[in-house]
């Protein structure tokens, strides 16, 4: 079954407006398209300026690769795990390259682990998105309030306190930001899969490093 926009769109939203949610997680990667009522969520609409573009390396790289991914995705976790240590290592931390990375909203759980990523700022970020994919297979079990519980316990053991940690999980604001960055990104870039990459402009599907490195070396 495709992982549809419409349906990410309609459950976020309804997590964003008051509530535990949690949707069907379809077993594809594929987005088929935006349209009806999940435009609703759009830039223009809420206040987006509360979302923050999350980057590591250096502003000025001669690269910049923007990742779409989504926490609940198995294929992105194993990007995380298998290829981003190395691109970091190569590309990223030698100046080569401006690493972007942008959430996609299939479901509730996705959502929720955005928020509680985004809750210890700039950071504190990219190191809660390794805890997160690393033990995916494990907060994305049971019902609504024990992933809930699971993302918190990931939030504390970086330091966070459940005081912050609830204050970011019932911020409607920023649920509903968050949804509208995502989906008028998703739908300008042509996103219909994760993880999918823009590199310098142009859209790139899931690779391993070996295709990934060729790629940018050629670029370089």
């Amino acid at each position: 079954m495709n992982r549809n926009l419409l349906l990410a769109g309609l459950a976020v939203v309804a997590v964003a407006i008051g509530g535990f949610f949690m949707m069907d997680r379809p077993s594809s990667t594929e987005l088929p398209g935006i349209s009806g009522p999940a435009q609703a969520q759009t830039a223009g609409d809420v206040d987006t300026s509360i979302v923050q573009e999350m980057t590591l390396g250096d502003e000025n790289a001669p690269i910049t690769l923007i990742e779409y991914a989504s926490y609940t995705c198995p294929h992105c976790q194993r990007f995380h795990k298998d290829v981003f240590p190395q691109l970091k290592a190569d590309y990223i931390d030698t100046g080569k390259v401006k690493f972007v990375y942008r959430e996609v909203y299939f479901d509730g759980p996705g959502l929720w682990a955005g928020m509680t990523a985004r809750c210890g700022g700039e950071d504190r970020f990219f190191g809660m998105v390794d805890l997160i994919y690393e033990n995916q297979r494990e907060w994305t079990q049971g019902a609504p309030a024990q992933i809930a519980g699971n993302l918190k316990r990931m939030g504390k053991l970086a330091g966070m306190t459940d005081e912050q940690l609830d204050a970011c999980l019932q911020d409607g604001d920023k649920a509903r930001a968050l949804t509208a960055v995502f989906q008028e990104n998703a739908e300008r870039d042509g996103v219909r899969a994760t993880p999918s990459f823009v590199i310098d402009g142009k859209l790139e599907s899931n690779m391993s490093y070996a295709e990934l490195k060729a790629l940018l070396d050629a670029k370089l």
